[in-house]
Parts: structure tokens; C-alpha cells; sequence
């Protein structure tokens, strides 16, 4: 169907992608290390509870 895509909306939405953000900068491996020791930390309550 003509007119549902333009090469201009793609620019637009690769711009919005590559604008710098204000927000920390976190490393992902530090992300990962925290989900596993909340993860961890979970399920050993959740046994010492229901144990």
C-alpha cells in the first residue's frame, strides 16, 4: 500500500533512538549481578519461610 512508508518517519525514529539520555549510566553487568543476588536472595527466604 503506497504512502505507509516514508523514509523520512524511519529518520525520525532512528533519531529518537540515538538521542543522548540524562539518565546514569549503568554497567549491564552490574544489572545482571543484582537480578541474580535478588533472585537468590528470594528463594532462600521463600524456603526458610515455607520450610
Amino acid at each position: 500500500m503506497p504512502g505507509l512508508y516514508s523514509p523520512q518517519s524511519q529518520a525520525g525514529v532512528q533519531s529518537f533512538y540515538d538521542a543522548p539520555t540524562k539518565g546514569p549510566k549503568v554497567d549491564p553487568r552490574f544489572i545482571i549481578a543484582a537480578i541474580l543476588i535478588f533472585t537468590a536472595a528470594v528463594l532462600i527466604v521463600d524456603h526458610i519461610a515455607f520450610a
